[in-house]
C-alpha cells in the first residue's frame, strides 16, 4: 500500500507542467508508468527522460529512486533519528518485514546504519562521477550528471540524463568502473555489507556467503560471454571495464554501452538468465535472487547425489526455505509466462517479436530496465502489463499475495489427510 501511495504521488507530480520542459504535459498512463519504474527502481521509460523532463521533474524522479531503491521506511528512520525519539513498535514491526530480517530486535540501529553505509558509498560514487562529468558539461551539470547517475546506479534504477545511457563513455574507463560497483554494492544486500563490516567480529552468515559466493560467480560467467561482443580497441584497462560493465549492468541496473535490439541472440539469451536471477536479497537490485537461485541449484544437485539434506559450507537448509525458493521460481515462470502471452497479442509494431517481447516482459520482472526497443511502442495495454510486472518485481510475488490472502490457516493446520504417493518425471 506503501509503495502504491509513492508511486501515485509521483505520478501526480510528473504530471504537472512544472516537471516538464516548456511545460509540456505527457499522458497519465506515461507519468503512470515512469513514476513506477522509477519507485520500482526499474529504468525503463516510453519516453526519454533528458528531453521531457526539467529539473523539478528530474529530482522527483530521483527522490521516487532513492525511496524505492533504499526502501520506503528509510523516511520514519531519518525522522526519529534527527528528532532523537523513540521509535515505537508498531514501526519496528514495518521496518522488520520491510528488510526480510529475522532478528526480534535491534532493527533501527541495523536501518540507521544500512542508511549511514547507503549514503557514504552514494556519495563516493557522486564525487568520482562528477569529477569526470565537469570537465566535458561543466560544473553545475557536471555535479548533477554524477549525483543523479551514481544514486541512479547504487540504487539499480538503470535512469540516465544521457539520452543514450554510457554509450558515450565507452572510452571512459573510471566512469564504467564506477558506475559497474555502485550497480554491485547496491546488489549486495544490506545483510551482507553488515556482515563483511563485522567481519573480524564473527563469521560471515550462510546468506552472505551464499549472496557473495553467487555474485562472483555471475560475473565471472558474463565476463565470458561478453568478452565476445565487445570491440577490442584501445587501452587494457578500458577493454576490461567494457568486459566488467556488460557482465554487471543486466543484473537489474538497466544502463548500456550497447544497443541490445541489435546483439546476437546467444548473448540476448545469457542476458535475459542474469536479467531473472537478479541480485541479492534484501538490496535495492530486483530479480529471483541469488541466494533463491543458488538454493534451487544446490538442491538438484543434493537430488542428483541421493541425498535428502541440502547441504553447503557445512551447514544444511531447512526444507521450507527450499519450498519457499521453489515457490518463488514456479511464480516467476508463471507471471512471465502469462505476460508475454498477453504482450505477443496486443503488441504488433516491426520491434516486436517474441525474442524483444520476453527480454521486456522479464526486464521488466527484474527490476532491470534494459529494453530490446519496443518500450516506446508499447500499447496502453502492454504499458499496464509492464507496470505490473515492475510492481510485482520490486515488491516482491510472495507479498503480493500474502496480502491477498487474508484467509486465516489455523484451522487448516488442525486437519491433516492421509499421504499418497504420485509418480513424477
Amino acid at each position: 500500500m506503501i509503495f502504491t501511495c509513492i508511486i501515485v504521488i509521483g505520478t501526480v507530480l510528473l504530471k504537472l507542467p512544472l516537471s516538464s520542459k516548456y511545460g509540456q504535459n505527457i499522458s497519465w498512463i506515461d507519468s503512470f508508468f515512469i513514476a513506477t519504474s522509477a519507485t520500482c527502481v526499474t529504468g525503463l521509460s516510453p519516453l526519454a527522460i533528458h528531453n521531457q523532463f526539467n529539473a523539478f521533474g528530474q529530482i522527483v524522479i530521483l527522490f521516487l529512486i532513492e525511496i524505492g531503491g533504499i526502501g520506503f521506511m528509510s523516511i520514519p528512520v531519518l525522522f526519529f533519528s534527527i528528532r532523537r525519539k523513540r521509535i515505537n513498535f508498531s514501526t519496528r514491526i514495518l521496518l522488520r518485514d520491510s528488510m526480510n530480517l529475522e532478528t526480534k530486535s535491534g532493527e533501527f540501529k541495523l536501518a540507521l546504519s544500512i542508511l549511514k553505509i547507503s549514503f557514504l558509498i552514494q556519495f563516493i560514487g557522486a564525487t568520482i562521477l562528477s569529477s569526470q562529468f565537469i570537465p566535458k558539461y561543466g560544473i553545475p551539470q557536471g555535479i548533477w550528471f554524477g549525483i543523479f547517475h551514481a544514486i541512479s546506479a547504487f540504487c539499480n534504477a538503470g535512469f540516465d540524463l544521457f539520452g543514450n545511457s554510457l554509450i558515450s563513455f565507452t572510452e571512459m574507463p573510471i566512469v564504467l568502473l564506477t558506475i559497474s560497483l555502485l550497480i554491485v554494492f547496491g546488489g549486495l544486500g544490506f545483510i551482507v555489507w553488515i556482515d563483511l563490516l563485522q567481519i573480524r567480529r564473527k563469521r560471515l552468515s550462510l546468506q552472505s556467503k551464499l549472496a557473495l559466493a553467487t555474485t562472483i560467480m555471475l560475473i565471472l560467467i558474463g565476463c565470458t560471454f561478453f568478452s565476445r561482443t565487445i570491440e577490442y580497441q584501445g587501452s587494457i584497462i578500458n577493454n576490461i571495464s567494457n568486459i566488467f560493465f556488460l557482465a554487471i549492468t543486466p543484473r537489474t541496473a538497466g544502463f548500456f554501452t550497447l544497443n541490445y535490439g541489435t546483439i546476437k541472440q546467444y548473448e540476448l539469451m545469457i542476458t535475459m538468465v542474469l536479467m531473472f536471477i537478479g541480485g541479492t536479497s534484501g538490496s535495492t537490485a530486483g530479480g529471483l535472487k541469488t541466494t533463491t537461485f543458488s538454493i534451487l541449484m544446490l538442491k538438484v544437485f543434493s537430488v542428483f547425489k541421493g541425498k535428502e539434506r541440502t547441504d553447503i559450507f557445512y551447514r544444511s537448509i531447512n526444507e521450507a526455505i527450499i519450498s519457499k525458493a521453489m515457490t518463488l521460481f514456479a511464480l516467476s515462470l508463471i507471471i512471465c509466462t502469462a505476460s508475454i502471452f498477453i504482450l505477443s497479442i496486443t503488441e504488433v509494431s516491426e520491434q516486436s517479436n517474441l525474442i524483444t517481447i520476453t527480454f521486456e516482459v522479464i526486464s521488466a520482472l527484474g527490476t532491470v530496465g534494459l529494453s530490446a526497443g519496443i518500450t516506446p511502442t508499447l500499447t496502453i495495454v502492454g504499458k499496464l502489463v509492464i507496470i505490473f510486472l515492475m510492481f510485482i518485481g520490486r515488491v516482491g510475488s510472495l507479498t503480493v499475495i500474502a496480502s491477498l490472502n487474508n484467509k486465516s490457516n489455523e484451522q487448516e493446520a488442525k486437519i491433516k489427510y492421509p499421504e499418497e504417493i504420485i509418480m513424477l518425471g
